[in-house]
């Protein structure tokens, strides 16, 4: 894992201290995996991996709209680590740690795991409206897989949690990390993996994303909308046809979350509306991710 600035230069032979702010890192850290890293195109400076994790100096300009809890989940939390926003479904934030370090990460300033399980169980246990939980953080699959299975075995036993949902980057950042004991359930388990780029995957990741599906997982993607990475019909394009071929189905591609320090990557909603037009002409329907954005705390289709 690269976690410093000066690894991450010499690794792309690349000149970084005109755009890269070291006091960034003490704020939300450069963290990025070898196998990330190797996709980067380290003669372009303006690579669209390398402008998801790289902290830029422009992080630090303040921008009207932009805060550290752009979803105000803290408003929704009734245990700690757990939300609660949308009926049928909680989100725990079961670990702190992630495979890269995206710096878009809405949840960049709010470092939150579970620290009381026996809490978090009876919540649901009392919520019999409860049918899905979803392992979110941080990434999930950065759990040792004896850790997860134990989570998931318990969720499990609730009779009215009738599935459970991943959210990770790990199949993308780390393939080489899943193993076929990554992730054991005794419920339906849908994994939702997040690729922004077409260059994401590779040969490793296929196969990683294979051998999930053999474990007769379903793959979704969600993707977010990135100015300077995937403001493009083109890219965006090629994205859902490579998700496809690997198995994965386009879910939801998002209207940036407006977190304090990625206001440099917002594309306004206009502009987001011109790219999925001419996705909408160029894919078959099932190919078109649902483009959303977060207003007054819901999640809307535009």
């Amino acid at each position: 894992m690269i976690t410093s600035l000066k690894k991450l230069a010499q690794k792309l032979h690349l000149n970084l201290s005109e755009f890269a702010a070291d006091d960034l890192v003490s704020d939300f850290p450069l963290q990025v995996s070898e196998s990330f890293v190797a996709r980067i195109d380290p003669s372009n400076i303006n690579d669209p991996l390398l402008l998801q994790i790289l902290p830029q100096k422009i992080e630090l300009q303040k921008a009207p709209g932009f805060n550290t809890d752009p979803l105000s989940e803290k408003k929704y939390s009734p245990v700690a680590g757990l939300i609660h926003k949308y009926y049928g479904r909680v989100l725990l934030l079961v670990a702190d740690s992630c495979a890269l370090n995206c710096r878009f990460c809405f949840r960049r300033h709010l470092r939150e795991k579970i620290t009381d399980w026996q809490k978090v169980f009876s919540y649901i246990k009392n919520n019999p409206t409860i049918n899905e939980v979803i392992l979110s953080g941080g990434d999930p699959l950065m759990l040792p897989p004896k850790e997860l299975k134990k989570i998931m075995d318990q969720l499990a036993a609730i009779p009215h949690v009738k599935r459970i949902r991943i959210h990770s980057r790990v199949p993308i950042a780390i393939p080489k990390l899943i193993t076929a004991r990554s992730i054991q359930a005794k419920i339906p388990v849908v994994l939702m993996i997040h690729c922004n780029h077409p260059n994401e995957i590779n040969d490793e990741v296929v196969e990683c994303l294979t051998l999930l599906q053999k474990q007769n997982i379903v793959i979704f993607n969600q993707a977010v909308l990135l100015k300077g990475v995937n403001d493009d019909s083109e890219v965006l394009i090629t994205l859902s046809e490579k998700l496809f071929s690997a198995g994965v189905i386009p879910c939801y591609l998002h209207i940036l979350d407006k977190v304090k320090g990625a206001a440099h990557f917002y594309v306004n909603i206009e502009k987001a509306k011109k790219i999925y037009l001419k996705m909408q002409k160029k894919l078959s329907g099932y190919l078109v991710p649902k483009l959303v954005v977060e207003v007054k705390n819901k999640k809307k289709y535009v």
